[in-house]
């Protein structure tokens, strides 16, 4: 089936489509996909790069060890997990086995550009009013092209096609750092970036539409 013969009207439609899709050969090993979860009604999107092995075994996004440290910081933030949609850049596991470990292999830009259509999918369903990119292959998605996150973080910015934009790491970059102050420190500055993208909302609930 080829992108112009699907037709979604809904989060659920679209998932069971994405369940279909061979665009690249991520699916093959791959438990299954992993598609994007949350309010549809959402004001904040939140894009990761792809799920992990947790999120692989469990088909939904941000459960493992850096869903958890998320959800903590989210609630630092004064932001509710149910309130938000929350999703990835590339929507199946990529990794290299290791013995009877899998470990996360980083997805290619052509693998990224393939997946890409089916963010488009998402946003266009969620209509979000503001996104917040976490890592590199999220704004390799949105952007189309190569974006530092060094380059947007702490600046105003918006994705193309006008969506306001905050920059931020991925919480799978705090789970690396192994210096306990620094890991404090990095982490502090992740919750002031979901702070701010709480503050950009102008709104007390975040991830509600106003009515």
């Amino acid at each position: 089936m080829s992108d112009a013969e699907i037709e979604v009207g809904s989060l659920r439609a679209l998932a069971e489509a994405e369940a279909q899709c061979t665009r690249c050969p991520l699916y093959l090993p791959a438990t299954q996909v992993v598609p994007g979860e949350g309010n549809r009604q959402a004001r904040m999107m939140l894009v990761g790069e792809q799920p992990g092995d947790k999120e692989d075994l469990a088909g939904r996004p941000f459960v493992g060890p850096a869903g958890q440290l998320l959800d903590r910081c989210l609630s630092e933030a004064g932001i509710e997990r149910r309130e938000v949609f929350l999703t990835n850049a590339v929507k199946h596991f990529k990794f290299q086995p290791r013995g009877k470990r899998r470990l996360h292999s980083r997805p290619n830009a052509g693998e990224i550009d393939h997946c890409n259509w089916w963010l488009g999918q998402e946003m266009k369903l969620v209509a979000p009013a503001l996104l917040v990119a976490m890592g590199a292959t999220a704004l390799r998605s949105l952007f189309g092209r190569p974006v530092a996150v060094s380059s947007l973080r702490g600046k105003a910015g918006a994705a193309p096609g006008g969506t306001p934009l905050v920059a931020t790491v991925h919480p799978s970059f705090l789970l690396r750092i192994r210096d306990s102050a620094d890991r404090d420190r990095e982490t502090g500055l992740f919750i002031a970036d979901l702070r701010r993208a709480r503050q950009l909302l102008g709104s007390e609930k975040a991830g509600l539409r106003e009515r």
